[in-house]
């Protein structure tokens, strides 16, 4: 008799602007909303990887947030950094003790991954990465949050998708934010 081991899932988890951008012309994010009643730390403990892009891991796979903040925001990025992470990169290459690079070979990496006993995997971004594993079809969850602003212009969420992708809607919760949360599966069939 053989364990089925359940493969895991890669989550494409974002803020989206109502207009559909993930930051503003000058890379802003201060119009993204958090709160409690989201459940961002709930997400959190349901995944114990991250994906992350070169720019985005140098941004925020490191980020600290300054002493002045609230107990809730520094618990967040605790858990946040006792993830393990894994940065998909061109250029540098190597693993440490905090990350993982993977220069090429994305499908096979990324298959061997999901294949790994573990939680689930936050796909981070940035947008040419999200677009890489949109295009190979290893996005199985879009934990989209759009936010009640339209920001005018911007980087766009989804650039460079060529065909279609069917998705499910499995998901809808709205916040007393005015942010609403959609959660699509990939349609495999």
């Amino acid at each position: 008799m053989s364990i089925e081991v359940k493969q895991r899932k890669i989550i494409l988890d974002l803020a989206v602007s109502l207009d559909g951008f993930i930051e503003g012309k000058n890379g802003e994010i201060d119009w993204c909303i958090m709160d409690s009643e989201m459940g961002f730390t709930d997400f959190l403990h349901q995944i114990d990887t991250i994906l992350y892009g070169r720019k985005s891991y140098e941004l925020w796979g490191q980020y600290t947030p300054e002493t002045e903040v609230a107990e809730t925001e520094s618990e967040l990025w605790e858990l946040v950094h006792s993830k393990q992470k894994y940065v998909f990169s061109r250029t540098q290459k190597g693993t440490d003790d905090k990350v993982i690079f993977i220069n090429d070979q994305i499908l096979e990496e990324i298959n061997t991954l999901k294949n790994t006993p573990g939680k689930d995997i936050w796909l981070y971004g940035g947008a040419s990465l999200i677009t890489t594993f949109i295009k190979l079809g290893l996005v199985d969850e879009f934990r989209l949050s759009v936010h009640p602003v339209v920001l005018g212009e911007g980087k766009p969420l989804f650039m460079d998708i060529q065909e279609r992708v069917n998705l499910k809607l499995v998901n809808t919760k709205s916040f007393s934010s005015g942010v609403v949360q959609l959660i699509y599966h990939l349609n495999r069939d």
